[in-house]
């Protein structure tokens, strides 16, 4: 899975902004918190849920369920939106 070349960020202080620059149908910005933000940044490579989850935990002191959790929320919020390819 991939972030859709459609879908660009834009880092302000400490806040991420996904924004859609394709012609899609998903038309806003998300603003995405430090954990989300690390999530996408995985994304703009190809990757597999399970990677992002052991990158997470490396760099996270958190339980891998709750890190787990975490990761598949924020997919399915992007796979809501059209953001990534699978």
């Amino acid at each position: 899975m991939k972030l859709k070349d459609d879908f660009i960020t834009q880092d302000i202080d400490d806040t991420q902004f996904l924004v859609p620059v394709g012609a899609g149908s998903f038309n806003g910005i998300v603003r995405s918190n430090e954990t989300a933000a690390f999530i996408v940044n995985c994304l703009k490579e190809e990757t597999s849920p399970e990677k992002i989850i052991d990158e997470m935990c490396g760099k996270y002191d958190a339980p891998r369920e709750t890190i787990a959790s975490d990761v598949e929320r924020i997919i399915e919020t992007l796979r809501g939106i059209g953001a990534i390819t699978e």
